[in-house]
C-alpha cells in the first residue's frame, strides 16, 4: 500500500534510487520580457559596391572595344581581381545590415569578377566560350533578380542595363562575332555610368540623411527609409539571425 501511495502521490517526481528514471520536467519562465536584441548601425556599403561595378565594367568594356590589345588581357584581369574582394566585403556587410537582396547580388557579382579574372589571366583553353556560357547563366540570374529588386531602383537600374550586356557577352563568347563583342563593350560603359550615378546618389544620401539625387525607391524600400523605428523593427523576431533556423 505504501509503495502504491508513493507512486501515485508523488506526481511527476522520479524516485532518486532509479538511475533509468526520467528527470523531473522543468518549465522555463516566459523569456520574452527578458530578451534584448542589439542592432548596430553601420555605414551603407552600397556606394563601394556600385563604384566597384563601375570601375571593373570600364576595364572589361575597354578590352571588348579594342582599346587594349589582346596582350593586355592579363593586366586587365589583375585590375579586375580586386573587385572580387571589395564586392565580397560589401556582400558580407549587406548580410549584416539585413538586406538579403543587396547581399546576394553583390556576392554573385564578386564571384563573377573572380571567374573572369582567373580565366583571362590564365589564358585557359576555350576560356572565351566558357565565359560565354557563364554570362548566359548570369543573364538568367539577373532576370530573376530584376523581379524582386524593383522597389530598390538603384539596384534595379544597374541590373536592367546589365542584362543586355550579359546577353551580348555570352553570345559573343559562343559565336566569336566581333560586333557582339563591341556591343558588349559599349554596354559595359553604359553599366559603369549607371552604377557610378547610383553610387554617388547613395553616398550623398547617406552623408546628408536625405535624398539629394533621385533614386526612385518605392514600396518596402521607401518605407524602410522614411518610416520610423517601429517600421524598422517590424517582425524582427522572425528575421534570420534571430529565429532559430534559416
Amino acid at each position: 500500500m505504501s509503495k502504491a501511495s508513493s507512486a501515485t502521490g508523488g506526481g511527476d517526481a522520479a524516485p532518486a534510487d532509479r538511475p533509468d528514471a526520467a528527470p523531473e520536467r522543468r518549465f522555463e519562465p516566459d523569456l520574452r520580457s527578458m530578451t534584448r536584441i542589439t542592432l548596430r548601425p553601420i555605414a551603407s556599403p552600397m556606394p563601394l559596391g556600385f563604384f566597384t561595378v563601375a570601375i571593373a565594367s570600364v576595364m572589361t568594356g575597354c578590352m571588348q572595344l579594342g582599346i587594349f590589345e589582346a596582350e593586355a588581357r592579363g593586366a586587365v584581369a589583375l585590375c579586375v581581381l580586386p573587385a572580387f574582394v571589395l564586392q565580397l566585403l560589401v556582400s558580407v556587410l549587406a548580410f549584416g545590415a539585413r538586406d538579403v537582396i543587396a547581399a546576394t547580388l553583390m556576392g554573385v557579382f564578386a564571384g563573377s569578377w573572380l571567374a573572369y579574372a582567373l580565366v583571362m589571366f590564365s589564358g585557359a583553353a576555350e576560356g572565351l566560350r566558357v565565359l560565354g556560357v557563364f554570362n548566359l547563366a548570369f543573364l538568367c540570374f539577373g532576370a530573376l533578380m530584376t523581379t524582386v529588386t524593383r522597389p530598390k531602383r538603384a539596384l534595379w537600374w544597374v541590373l536592367v542595363v546589365s542584362l543586355p550586356r550579359w546577353a551580348a557577352t555570352g553570345l559573343s563568347g559562343l559565336t566569336g562575332a566581333e560586333w557582339l563583342t563591341r556591343t558588349s563593350g559599349a554596354l559595359g560603359i553604359l553599366v559603369a555610368l549607371v552604377a557610378m550615378y547610383a553610387a554617388f546618389a547613395l553616398m550623398l544620401e547617406d552623408m546628408r540623411s536625405e535624398e539629394v539625387l533621385p533614386i526612385g525607391r518605392s514600396g518596402p524600400a521607401y518605407t524602410a527609409m522614411e518610416g520610423g523605428l517601429t517600421v524598422q523593427l517590424r517582425n524582427l523576431e522572425r528575421q534570420a539571425g534571430v529565429r532559430r533556423t534559416l
